[in-house]
């Protein structure tokens, strides 16, 4: 029987269940004998006496206390008894827990293991290394050479420059420029904004934008400029009141900056056109309204420019960013059947990125228009199946690993490639006792049976993944440039065919193998053969999510249309407004930080709508006064409360709840951040409205300095110390080159040409590819400002006097800007990364809770539903992309300078693992769950009461655990000493589990069907299920012993506060074990 086909109904014999929770029971078993061996050697506090009187960890004389079962009766106990008749109390919301002494923690070892877990980012060199500064920076140059010249990469600089240099070649025309006027310049301004270097949906959208947003900041500031004159009093304060316009302008537009992502564009320009109008020749006598169509002409034709280049240079329309993230998808996926042997923990964490990679793929595809071959529906399709097949990935376990090799297996195996890790055996290292010897053979038998097909499956696996790839590259048209490689073939139903006899052809062989008379009807003691099972599970799952994969490329190869077909945008507006394509998410700057508070602002939708549900007991059969609408649901995440549910709230006034929300919404960092941005560029704004000695602002066009503070302001990440000096470097750099340009050839047009070439070539590819897009786009607005106001000016009063004014209103913008986002409001990487793992322990434990109370202690008649497993997905996939922003703000720390100390990853880095893998244990139990029904429980009502208090007191220890350390880790408080010991409570539960089941084969109750069903697949996924529970726990010790380094332990000081001591001379120095060659 196939592991997706076992009937759900089937219960599990008992005298297998007996020996089912062995392996479990041993691990639970090192965990309580290593916290009570450490607890001999532990020194306590004399202030703990009282604590541990209370529970009993020590006693005056140090006698050894003997078991709660064998002590003798007290008084009050024996009063207890007599007087209770049998009757035990089922307290609803408390549960006994088991504290046990503290263990002893090596904190060398934790930091050894803790180095394992480092992202892939803290493998490089420190950047804030001044030693390791011109190495870095020449091994970076080489590799944008390289990029430029072999990669896509070189077609999209040549495209974004390309508009640049036409515009700037224009302005250097004497005609051109006599035309537009003083502010011709604009229009390669404005071709630097919107650079053609994207797709043609993402420049369309951003063209309608960027005019949209320009004509209202225009439109803005002409009518302050009418208010400001309109009569004599306003003109004596038209100061005033352009500060008052500008100020509110600025505020509005920089709060809809940081809520809706999609205006961005719009924003921008508004923000520049705002500031000329306002800044730029501004007088209280009289408005010169044609600086209007000064500016607005200039800025059209530039993204005119722009279009143009972008619809006529190799233009793509959405094909090509699409099929890079298809076959990067499907590379990572043949990484993951496990074949090339890639490092564990690397290859999961490639995984989920991927996972997360697949849903932005999609969202910039039908965000903006699109043309090509792909129907976005099949996309969306498409995208759904490479998740499964990726989550599928997720569940093999490559560390599952025997050492040593099969005898029987090599000898039924004869290929080239050796047998598969998984069913190599060590038969040396045991032990040859009867029953070791027994194991071994069982083993030997799984082995040389299991390995061949699985082998085989794989491989199928492997071709029938390599050639979707194939199919999918040749209909996107860019199999040439991206791959695979010609070899492979593309002939996908006949790789269907060969897939899905392989994986009926390794389902037989499992049936037989658990058919067969060598395989004891109980084998459940026997871990090694589990285990072997348990691996063969997730590859049949995995297969079959591949075959499902494959169906649908199919389809779509069937039904290919001969021409590609335009598709508009069909990502709903609510959504699209908050998110944005590619190259803008890029140009903007603060990718890493935005998707981080995006995506836990998406898991605390879902998390608030799962942990809101009020709690409700379930009533009496025989009592009729309950309401019909009474809810006796004990889940807490279903499909149904995925969608907005307003029962629960009562009574609520909708009206005044939605002005809370509004007035509540307002002290968000929108607006701080509107703020602070209006608050700086109106400061930098006063010399424009002195009446008297204001003409060097104007000659000079120092208005430039405050258009520089706002484009540099960012919502969520102002900049650090290293963006401080490489964006004012950028400005003096543009400056000082655009005075040289006009200098060394005394205005000459095709001098200042060479020299745009020389240096705009490498700032617009900072500006539109680099990872440090906002010094770019200093550096581009400098040179092209600087350069052409020489142009306008003719050299005088000297080029090296426009360079210089010019230069140092920009530097100055780019410093206040940098300063005000350090001093109001600023954004600390570690200060978030800890509130953020804070925040994720909590989501786990909301996530844990509902997954027990949906898929393992439900209700007769209330089974998980297929929507209900829709919902659990769709959450788990927003937790898989939580991890992920996890892993990328900690990666920022490094580029944070800490005056206390240097800041320490390690713990958080180990922490951030120990909670993922927490909640892949979660995960597994769930699916395992579905396939797990232990009816003999949830038929017996008797047993269910026996087991209700063990299993309140299990769940009830972890869910506490997590409260308190998430607690203890956002407050950056202490945690508690003594905490309640989930180990000894999930030990307890499987104690009493197994009298139960011994008592329920002693009765005698138990068909011969039952016991039948139990032969097959119910003693592995109950193996799967209760080491994911038990490596729960687990895990939840590893979250103790690093959230204890971190914020310390109640009487003793943390390891990260005693890190704060070392000084300040090592502020800048990180030592890892990691080299760039690793």
């Amino acid at each position: 029987m196939e592991p997706h086909q076992v009937k759900t109904n089937g219960s599990i014999p008992a005298e297998e269940n007996l020996q089912n929770g062995a392996s479990v029971e041993r691990r639970l078993s090192r965990l309580l004998h290593h916290r009570s061996h450490g607890s001999r050697r532990h020194v306590r506090d004399v202030s703990m006496d009282s604590l541990d009187r209370i529970y009993e960890t020590r006693t005056e004389s140090q006698a050894p206390h003997l078991p709660a079962a064998q002590r003798s009766m007290t008084s009050e106990d024996k009063h207890y008894a007599n007087n209770s008749y049998g009757i035990s109390e089922l307290r609803d919301g408390f549960f006994d827990a088991v504290f046990l002494p503290p263990e002893e923690v090596d904190v060398q070892d934790l930091m050894r293991q803790a180095e394992l877990t480092l992202p892939y980012a803290f493998r490089k060199k420190d950047p804030l290394s001044i030693s390791n500064f011109f190495p870095k920076q020449w091994h970076e140059i080489k590799g944008v050479v390289r990029r430029v010249t072999t990669t896509r990469a070189g077609i999209r600089l040549l495209k974004s420059f390309l508009a640049f240099f036409i515009a700037y070649i224009l302005c250097l025309i004497p005609s051109v420029h006599t035309r537009l006027g003083r502010y011709s310049y604009v229009m390669a301004i404005s071709t630097i904004i919107n650079h053609p270097g994207r797709t043609l949906g993402a420049q369309v959208d951003g063209t309608v934008q960027t005019i949209i947003g320009t004509a209202t900041g225009l439109g803005w500031g002409a009518f302050g400029l009418w208010v400001s004159t309109a009569t004599a009093t306003a003109r004596i304060g038209y100061g005033g009141i352009l500060a008052v316009f500008l100020f509110l302008y600025i505020f509005f537009i920089a709060c809809l900056r940081s809520y809706y992502i999609r205006t961005y564009q719009a924003v921008i320009c508004a923000g520049i056109a705002i500031s000329y109008t306002c800044l730029a020749e501004v007088s209280g006598n009289e408005v010169s309204w044609s600086k209007l169509l000064a500016y607005g002409i200039p800025w059209v034709l530039g993204q005119a420019i722009s279009l143009v280049i972008c619809c006529t240079v190799v233009p793509d329309a959405g094909a090509r960013p699409l099929a890079v993230a298809l076959h990067q998808a499907f590379a990572v996926m043949l990484d993951g059947l496990g074949l090339t042997r890639v490092e564990s923990r690397r290859l999961r964490r490639r995984l989920t990125q991927t996972f997360v990679g697949m849903s932005q793929a999609y969202r910039d595809l039908v965000i903006d228009f699109s043309i090509t071959l792909f129907d976005p529906k099949d996309v969306l399709a498409l995208r759904n199946h490479i998740q499964g097949v990726i989550r599928a990935l997720l569940s093999l376990h490559s560390e599952t690993m025997i050492l040593g090799r099969s005898e029987e297996g090599q000898r039924g195996l004869s290929r080239d490639r050796p047998i598969l890790d998984e069913f190599v055996v060590d038969i040396d290292e045991k032990c040859h006792g009867p029953e070791n010897e027994e194991e071994r053979r069982l083993v030997k038998f799984v082995a040389s049976n299991l390995a061949e097909p699985t082998e085989k499956l794989l491989l199928s696996m492997e071709s029938a993944l390599s050639s979707c790839d194939a199919v999918l590259m040749e209909m996107c048209g860019h199999r040439q440039y991206l791959g695979p490689p010609k070899e492979v073939s593309n002939d996908l139903p006949s790789a269907l065919v060969k897939l899905r006899k392989r994986i009926i052809a390794f389902s037989n062989c499992q049936d037989n193998v658990l058919a067969s008379d060598t395989l004891p009807s109980s084998y459940a003691e026997s871990p090694e053969v589990v285990k072997l099972f348990a691996y063969c599970r997730p590859v049949h799952q995995a297969a079959t999510a591949i075959e499902a994969l494959l169906v649908k490329v199919n389809e779509m190869q069937q039904r290919r249309p001969k021409y590609p077909k335009f598709h508009p945008p069909s990502y709903p507006f609510w959504k699209a407004i908050h998110r944005t394509n590619a190259q803008v998410r890029h140009d903007r700057g603060g990718v890493t930080a935005g998707s981080y508070f995006k995506s836990f602002s998406d898991i605390a939708v879902i998390i608030q709508k799962i942990k809101s549900r009020d709690f409700q007991p379930l009533p009496k059969d025989d009592d009729e006064s309950t309401p019909e609408d009474h809810d006796t649901s004990y889940a807490t995440m279903t499909a149904d409360e995925l969608e907005d549910d307003y029962s629960i709230r009562g009574n609520r006034n909708h009206v005044r709840h939605k002005i809370w929300v509004f007035l509540h919404r307002l002290q968000g960092f929108e607006t701080r951040f509107g703020l602070k941005t209006a608050a700086i560029t109106s400061l930098l704004s006063i010399p424009a409205w002195q009446s008297r000695n204001h003409g060097w602002w104007d000659s000079y066009e120092v208005w430039w300095g405050v258009v520089m503070a706002w484009l540099i302001m960012g919502p969520r990440t102002g900049g650090n110390i290293q963006d401080l000096f490489t964006r004012a470097l950028c400005a003096v750099l543009g400056s000082l080159w655009a005075g040289l340009s006009y200098a060394a050839g005394n205005g000459n047009p095709y001098v200042m040409a060479v020299f745009a070439v020389i240096f705009m070539l490498p700032m617009v590819y900072r500006y539109t590819q680099s990872a440090h897009p906002r010094s770019g786009l200093v550096g581009c607005i400098s040179f092209t400002v600087v350069s052409l106001a020489e142009v306008a000016a003719q050299g005088k009063p000297s080029p090296a006097t426009i360079a210089a004014t010019h230069g140092v209103a920009m530097v100055v913008g780019v410093v206040a800007s940098v300063i005000v986002n350090w001093i109001l409001w600023p954004f600390v990487a570690r200060h978030d990364l800890r509130k953020a793992v804070a925040t994720m322990m909590f989501y786990c434990s909301i996530v844990y809770r509902s997954i027990v109370s949906r898929y393992v202690y439900y209700e007769e008649g209330d089974e998980p539903t297929e929507e209900d497993i829709r919902a659990s997905e769709i959450l788990e996939g927003r937790l898989r992309e939580g991890f992920v922003r996890l892993r990328q703000l900690l990666g920022l720390t490094r580029h944070e300078i800490r005056l206390r100390a240097p800041f320490d990853p390690l713990p958080y880095s180990a922490l951030i693992d120990a909670c993922e893998r927490f909640f892949e244990y979660i995960v597994t139990a769930r699916q395992a769950s579905l396939f797990y029904h232990p009816h003999f429980i949830r038929d017996n009502t008797e047993f269910a009461i026996d087991l209700l208090g063990h299993r309140r007191d299990a769940i009830a220890a972890i869910l506490t655990n997590l409260y308190v350390l998430s607690g203890a880790l956002r407050a950056d408080r202490k945690v508690p000493k003594y905490l309640p010991s989930a180990a000894a409570a999930r030990k307890q539960l499987l104690d009493q589990m197994r009298a139960l089941e011994a008592e329920l084969a002693a009765s005698g109750r138990l068909s011969a069907d039952e016991k039948s069903e139990g032969k097959k697949w119910a003693q592995i996924y109950s193996h799967s299920y209760n080491e994911s529970l038990t490596g729960c726990v687990e895990q939840l010790e590893e979250l103790e012993k690093y959230t204890k380094l971190i914020v310390g332990e109640q009487g003793q000081a943390s390891q990260v506060t005693s890190n704060r001591e070392r000084g300040l001379t090592e502020c800048l120095r990180f030592d890892y074990p990691y080299t760039d060659e690793d």
